[in-house]
């Protein structure tokens, strides 16, 4: 790189009017969220929030099996990285 050139960081990227609320909701509570409850309760879609997760605007862990109507699911808590946060600042 010569040294009259000059490096910019990466543009914010364009968030859909969703992308923005789930952020936003992620980013309201340290813990995140479990995806049952993003898609349940407030009506995210799993696509949308697997996007997210691919952008790098937010994280994926998946937690102990746990039993609930003797069946054994496993808990997802989705939450928001700082580049998530970045993304919906401003």
């Amino acid at each position: 790189m010569h040294r009259s050139e000059k490096t910019f960081p990466p543009p914010k990227p364009r968030l859909t009017r969703e992308q923005r609320r789930s952020l936003e909701l992620l980013a309201s509570d340290p813990h995140g969220a479990t995806g049952d409850r993003l898609v349940i309760a407030h009506g995210f879609e799993t696509k949308m929030l697997a996007g997210l997760v691919h952008e790098g605007l937010a994280a994926a862990m998946v937690g102990e099996p746990v039993e609930a109507s003797g069946k054994t699911v496993e808990v997802v808590r989705i939450t928001i990285t700082e580049a998530g946060r970045r993304a919906i600042e401003g």
